[in-house]
């Protein structure tokens, strides 16, 4: 993943949702980041210092003046983070940020750092909707802040509206949006995603077990790394990602649809949908087959190859494409390679524990038009996402190479 080994402060102000603060540095440790903390002597009300030095390994900041050898304390962890966030930000240190005001620890880094900044904010509703709260985030950003903003809901004041600090998972997103590198920026890509189904009837279809997951991990990574992203998605319980665009379908027919209408205008082309090659002969019945006393014959028709229609139409595209294997992997997805006209194609073995359908793990070999195969290990998708990214990266910039030498 991209913030691994990435230097974050994670700065801590006096709002009851510090105790989240606790749960995000967690996640942080997981994904490989280097993580300090500074916490504000309002923020030491509602979680000890001990919680996060226990967490992280690393002592807490608390104090502009502790003790240190040899250098200015926050002149140096200005120089050391890549990224400075603070989660949770109150109206407090959201003025003194939008002002220029330096009294304390973290104040004072936010002024003397050239790192990216993040402002979480979290509190009451009526304090986040006050003109002059509204003013100061409005200066923040116009300074280069990011703000990333507060989710509506239950409040711990019992009051109900905006102010709840964002969800993690969120905020994760963001640090991994602020750190990612931008080495795809305005690339336009064109990303397939879950399964599709063909009914027999209102009830029963023709379906695989895809979640999704893989094609949301590769828009989510490719918007990471500045690329404008098309999603194309059938049934799946993944959450639409702020800044791509989704269509979504049901059956193999509205799939193709969609994606030749975006086909032309796209840069990278990775189709991860699993579509079902056949669907019912006839039209679905509008009513629920009924159990008889002779078991109902299904006839059965070819659907389109999607995949194969667009490496036939391939100009300028990048084109992946998705091999889920329980035998013969490599044998078959090159095989797919081929007859598909494919610039890669990654391919897993679906029958090893923590890899294909309904899993947050993959292990893959991505296979390249010369024969070459790399070997991805284990990792969550969204890293193997980026293992994908940086090939595609690869390709245009070789391709680009080549166009500027004729």
């Amino acid at each position: 993943m991209h913030i691994k080994g990435k230097r974050i402060l994670l700065g801590v102000s006096g709002g009851i949702a510090a105790y989240k603060t606790a749960f995000l540095l967690r996640e942080l440790m997981k994904r490989g980041a280097l993580v300090k903390v500074a916490m504000t002597s309002a923020a030491q009300k509602f979680v000890t210092p001990l919680t996060f030095q226990t967490l992280s390994g690393e002592e807490v900041i608390t104090d502009t003046f502790q003790e240190t050898v040899g250098h200015v304390l926050h002149v140096a962890m200005a120089g050391w983070a890549d990224l400075v966030a603070i989660v949770p930000a109150t109206a407090n240190i959201i003025g003194k940020l939008a002002n220029g005001i330096a009294d304390d620890f973290l104040t004072t880094l936010a002024l003397a750092t050239r790192a990216k900044l993040l402002v979480c904010p979290a509190m009451n509703t009526n304090m986040l909707l006050h003109p002059a709260v509204q003013e100061n985030m409005r200066k923040l950003t116009a300074l280069g802040y990011s703000i990333l903003p507060s989710g509506t809901g239950d409040l711990a004041c019992r009051a109900e509206g905006p102010g709840r600090l964002a969800e993690i998972e969120d905020i994760l997103s963001e640090i991994e949006h602020l750190l990612s590198p931008k080495d795809l920026q305005g690339v336009r890509f064109l990303i397939s995603a879950s399964r599709t189904e063909e009914y027999l009837d209102p009830v029963r279809c023709l379906t695989n077990r895809s979640s999704g997951r893989m094609g949301f991990a590769m828009a989510r990574a490719a918007l990471r790394r500045g690329g404008e992203v098309c999603l194309v998605s059938g049934p799946s319980e993944e959450a639409d990602i702020k800044g791509v665009r989704t269509i979504r379908v049901v059956s193999a027919r509205e799939m193709r649809a969609a994606m030749l209408a975006e086909y032309e205008k796209s840069h990278v082309v990775i189709k991860t949908a699993a579509v079902s090659d056949f669907r019912p002969a006839r039209e679905p019945l509008a009513q629920k087959i009924k159990r008889e006393v002779t078991e109902p014959e299904i006839l059965l028709t070819e659907n389109p190859d999607i995949l194969r229609e667009l490496g036939q139409q391939k100009k300028h595209q990048c084109l992946v494409g998705f091999a889920a294997e329980s035998e013969a992997l490599l044998q078959h997805a090159s095989k797919k390679m081929k007859n598909k006209n494919l610039d890669f194609i990654v391919a897993n073995d679906i029958t090893q524990d923590g890899c294909g359908f309904r899993c947050s793990t993959n292990k893959v070999k991505i296979i390249h038009k010369d024969g070459r195969v790399d070997d991805v290990p284990f990792l969550e998708k969204i890293e193997t996402a980026h293992e994908v990214l940086d090939r595609v990266r690869t390709w245009l910039e070789e391709r680009a190479l080549a166009a500027s030498n004729l």
